[in-house]
């Protein structure tokens, strides 16, 4: 039986990078890459115009990191696998991208970085991990209960951002961003946003980009 084509958006916000591996994908036969995208948002808009079958993502990504965005991308493209490609090995990171959704988590910055396999056994439904990474272990820290948009506010508050410039690349309101501001503070339990700040570093909720 010929080989069904598997759909991949490639997302990475760097464009050298994209082109690596749109031409490592399409060098296989029955693979085709229906879109790329160079940041969270623009992530999320193609995954739902392109529905693709598999989302290659890069973890930092500029504005929304590819945690969040797998989130909001399962939400309305909830057949899409995403497999994570990241430099971080720390089980932190590893569990935030699961939790968020995604079915794959490979290091980026491995030189036998083996792609068109792992994309092959996503799209097949299995799960794929980096075999460099440790045991993930639990976690007794509160990082997954965050909503998808408090996520997205924690993200601009790591990038210095104020509640009124949060507002506005959100579409908000300022009382509802420091809403939102507060009850992270509240579910994380962290008083002040320097030690937000860090936790959310530390922890891989956030993208440092």
């Amino acid at each position: 039986m010929p080989r069904t084509e598997i759909t991949v958006l490639l997302v990475d916000d760097h464009s050298l990078v994209r082109h690596g591996f749109r031409r490592m994908l399409e060098d296989e036969p029955g693979m085709k890459v229906v879109g790329e995208a160079s940041d969270g948002f623009e992530a999320v808009e193609s995954a739902i115009a392109l529905r693709p079958q598999v989302i290659v993502m890069d973890f930092a990504l500029p504005s929304m990191n590819g945690a969040v965005a797998t989130r909001r991308i399962l939400t309305d493209v909830p057949t899409a696998r995403v497999l994570m490609l990241s430099m971080h090995s720390e089980p932190d990171y590893v569990r935030t991208c699961l939790d968020a959704g995604a079915r794959g988590y490979l290091l980026k910055n491995a030189m036998d970085l083996e792609l068109v396999e792992a994309v092959r056994k996503i799209a097949a439904g299995d799960q794929v991990l980096d075999p460099r990474l440790g045991r993930l272990g639990g976690s007794n820290e509160p990082t997954t209960s965050l909503s998808t948009r408090e996520l997205e506010v924690l993200q601009l508050i790591v990038h210095g951002k104020s509640n009124k410039e949060i507002a506005v690349v959100l579409g908000l309101s300022v009382n509802t961003i420091s809403v939102h501001r507060a009850n992270i503070m509240q579910t994380l339990q962290i008083h002040n946003t320097a030690a937000l700040v860090v936790y959310a570093i530390r922890t891989g909720l956030v993208s440092i980009t």
